[in-house]
């Protein structure tokens, strides 16, 4: 058998067309049908790229300079754009973002469930891309005796220099961490050296209720003392009215996970507010809670209107996180069932459906897949069950507990269209028929894409 070599060499400067997308928004390329990935390259244009890896299927390639430009491209409007890695996308216009993540949708089917007679509808967009994010949680550091704060520089744990704001969080969030530094570092709070396991303020995290305008600091520590902790708490409550609860969140291990397990309050309220839609929501600090909740709004209302719930129904949320879906459901269905595996998103569950008194809702801690086969043993028989996994889809178990429950509708709401077409295909082949599925951009200007599928017992 004849050894194929890749018709490109590593370190080649070559001239390519772009023909394509990969599902993380990188350029296409083929010269003499070998695929070469280019971040930042766009369909339609032709570049000089610069070989740097190359393997016996495909490449990868670096952009050095564009020769005939897309009219999709665009300026991206922020400076560390390259550098950062948060976002994939700023350099591309919002209509192909949109396209780019139906056509993800339509390809995960295709390749991955073997599903091809299914309508994948267009990509919910925002009307305003930017400033989205209701959270943001920024590592602190040093550079030149002064505290600064700063994402991770990409594939690296050095926090970009001179960055003080993120296009895709609320200004008031950029506000906030500014503060939080500049206060803490006039007060001479150490920050955390990774390295070393050493000094005290390792992150920054701020929620803001975007129809309340209540906004949530979380000091992240390495101690359990926050040193000059009455001084910043006094001036950041005096200055920022917005700011109705002021955490510290002690987190002593050496790790990459932000949050640890202790979290007290030093000023304020445990928990801001926000609501969606008409329904309230408690936020605490570790709270399960959608980063943006104008686009959670549209993608919870699909799911609803793909329940089509005529108050009659008997409803189950599998993985139902602090009650966001259930509570939406429960305002049609006649009983609404949640199982989460997480004990504190449950406790959040019950108090969220009692400050919206709903007393048609029951949420319960365990495995979906272990709590529903019990539920089918006690005789519930639901005609609906919703299920929102995360991203490695939802656990073979459970797909079969909902083959066995046979609700007449399941709607399956997905942030990964990879899994959502395997599940698909497991449902399918136990009797189901997948209607239609709609994208919703949560994450404008990157390369996620959620979407909420229907799918009806043949």
């Amino acid at each position: 058998m004849v050894k194929q070599i890749p018709p490109v060499q590593k370190n080649q400067t070559i001239e390519l067309t772009f023909e394509d997308l990969t599902h993380e928004g990188d350029g296409v390329g083929k010269i003499n049908g070998y695929p070469l990935f280019v971040p930042y390259g766009l369909p339609g244009e032709k570049a000089k790229v610069k070989v740097i890896k190359v393997k016996k299927n495909f490449g990868f390639g670096k952009l050095l300079e564009i020769d005939q430009v897309s009219p999709d491209r665009v300026e991206p409007p922020c400076d560390v754009y390259v550098q950062c890695g948060g976002c994939q996308l700023q350099h591309m216009s919002y209509n192909l973002q949109l396209n780019m993540k139906q056509n993800q949708v339509k390809n995960a089917l295709k390749k991955v469930g073997h599903i091809t007679d299914v309508p994948v509808h267009s990509t919910i967009g925002m009307d305003d891309p930017w400033r989205y994010r209701n959270k943001v949680q920024i590592p602190v550091g040093y550079r030149g005796g002064e505290l600064i704060t700063g994402f991770y520089r990409k594939r690296s744990h050095e926090i970009i220099d001179g960055m003080d704001t993120c296009v895709i969080t609320a200004e008031i969030n950029d506000r906030m961490v500014e503060a939080v530094r500049r206060i803490a570092d006039r007060l001479g709070i150490q920050a955390y050296n990774e390295e070393k396991h050493k000094g005290v303020l390792r992150h920054i995290m701020v929620r803001t209720g975007f129809e309340t305008n209540e906004t949530m600091i979380v000091l992240v520590t390495r101690t359990e003392e926050l040193p000059y902790e009455t001084e910043l708490v006094k001036e950041l409550n005096e200055t920022y009215p917005q700011i109705k609860s002021i955490v510290q969140n002690v987190n002593k291990q050496k790790t990459n996970v932000i949050l640890g397990k202790n979290t007290k309050v030093l000023w304020g309220q445990e928990y801001i507010y926000d609501t969606i839609g008409d329904i309230k929501f408690a936020i605490s600090a570790k709270s399960f809670y959608q980063v943006n909740p104008a686009q959670t709004k549209k993608l919870y209302d699909k799911a609803l209107e793909y329940a089509d719930l005529s108050g009659n129904e008997i409803v189950i949320d599998a993985y139902c996180g602090i009650g966001t879906i259930s509570l939406f459901l429960a305002q049609k269905a006649k009983k609404v069932y949640g199982v989460e595996i997480v004990p504190e998103a449950i406790s959040d569950a019950k108090a969220n459906a009692k400050l919206n008194h709903m007393d048609n809702v029951e949420f319960y801690v365990g495995e979906a897949e272990k709590v529903m086969p019990w539920w089918t043993a006690q005789g519930l028989r639901p005609d609906v069950i919703v299920v929102d996994p995360p991203r490695k889809g939802c656990e073979e178990a459970l797909l079969e507990a909902m083959i066995t429950m046979k609700p007449k509708r399941i709607v399956y709401v997905s942030c990964n269209p990879s899994t959502l077409a395997r599940d698909l295909r497991i449902l399918e082949d136990g009797g189901y028929e997948t209607k239609q599925v709609q994208p919703v951009d949560m994450f404008p200007q990157t390369g996620h894409v959620e979407c909420v599928a229907l799918i009806e017992l043949k």
